[in-house]
């Protein structure tokens, strides 16, 4: 049984820094999509970064307008560990994130920050960002 258990979250001030682990377990091999959603109170489940990684292809890396440039998603494919670190936080970047997995090569370019494309999903952390 495929299981992501995301932690790292927080109460940090604007500007601050955050890492977010997601550990994955129960899946085989390193050839997966794995992403960062958030949801902040009163709005939709938005996709924050997503890493591709099909079989024979380099790994592709995509984030929303909103956190490029201050976020990166970090993969530990020995450590079946996916980080989110976020630096320069906002207030704005307070949410629920979750990670999310897809074994299925089912995401791309086009749909990675489509929730409905991952099969995987870990349980939320919050981050909270003061002004």
């Amino acid at each position: 049984e495929v299981q992501l258990q995301a932690f790292g979250g927080g109460l940090v001030p604007a500007g601050g820094s955050l890492r977010l682990s997601c550990v994955v377990s129960g899946f085989t091999g390193d050839a997966y999509t794995i992403a960062w959603f958030r949801q902040a109170p009163g709005k939709e489940r938005e996709g924050v970064s997503s890493s591709i990684k099909h079989p024979v292809a380099d790994t592709e890396t995509y984030y929303a307008d909103s956190v490029k440039g201050r976020f990166a998603i970090i993969r530990d494919n020995a450590k079946n560990t996916v980080y989110l670190q976020m630096n320069s936080l906002k207030p704005e970047d307070t949410a629920v994130y979750y990670c999310a997995l897809d074994g299925r090569f089912a995401v791309y370019s086009s749909n990675w920050n489509w929730n409905w494309t991952y099969e995987y999903w870990g349980q939320g952390t919050q981050v909270t960002v003061s002004s």
